[in-house]
């Protein structure tokens, strides 16, 4: 399996994170994130919106219309390990205690909710699809990109989310104990060869980063090369700069 794209924008919020300066002074010291900071207010998406997503998907939002923005796109991505968790707990909490559903956790309980709200706020009807596949949701999502690459879509907007994942499910999650915490990496992909993938097939113990942050991380350090770990692959990224 080989992957290939020129990046063309990004934008990404994590807590304590959202300009560009903030993510290279990052990307430059080994330390990892500090899920206590704040996640800064959106400027981009309307306040009636923002009050009805979870952190997640705000972020997920506000990211999507801060490149829309700036760069035209003819289709969507989301990626999202848990999507809609906290929510869907909340759902079934109720649901468990015979209370009344919230009608706004019941609206924007489906994984696809996200997306839906990025079209809506920016009033781009445009195509889209939502992804969730595990630990690999960031890679698998990268296919769907060179599938609508191929279907003549020349710049496709990817976005890697997550939220909180609540304490319930945290004994089957042990890795989230290394982080946790709402984030957004949005990516402006084009067809090209500045940065390469090949998969192996392997097991491997995965970062503490998601993947997305992790392909953030080796692009703003210059990084030639950088491996990211998958459920049942090692996913190897090659930069070719000028090619």
């Amino acid at each position: 399996m080989k992957l290939a794209y020129t990046l063309v924008d990004w934008h990404a919020i994590a807590p304590g994170h959202s300009t560009a300066d903030e993510w290279q002074s990052w990307a430059g010291q080994p330390s990892a994130l500090d899920v206590t900071l704040p996640i800064a207010k959106p400027q981009f998406l309307p306040m009636m919106t923002a009050r009805r997503l979870s952190a997640g998907s705000r972020a997920a939002v506000e990211c999507g219309l801060a490149l829309l923005a700036r760069q035209s796109v003819g289709a969507i991505v989301f990626t999202s390990r848990h999507g809609e968790l906290e929510r869907n707990l909340r759902i079934l909490t109720a649901l468990k205690d015979q209370q009344a559903l919230s009608p706004t956790d019941f609206a924007m309980s489906v994984h696809n909710s996200a997306v839906g709200s990025l079209t809506i706020a920016s009033k781009q009807p445009l195509v889209s699809s939502s992804i969730s596949a595990g630990m690999d949701s960031f890679q698998q999502g990268l296919l769907e990109v060179t599938a609508l690459h191929q279907a003549g879509y020349a710049q496709v907007l990817l976005v890697d989310f997550d939220g909180v994942v609540p304490a319930f499910y945290q004994t089957w999650l042990p890795e989230i104990d290394r982080f946790n915490a709402p984030y957004a990496v949005a990516l402006v992909l084009q067809s090209g060869d500045a940065w390469r993938c090949t998969a192996e097939s392997a097991r491997s113990e995965p970062e503490a980063l998601p993947q997305s942050l992790q392909f953030l991380q080796a692009m703003l350090r210059d990084d030639a090369k950088i491996t990211i770990a998958g459920e049942r692959h090692l996913w190897h990224w090659e930069r070719h700069d000028g090619e």
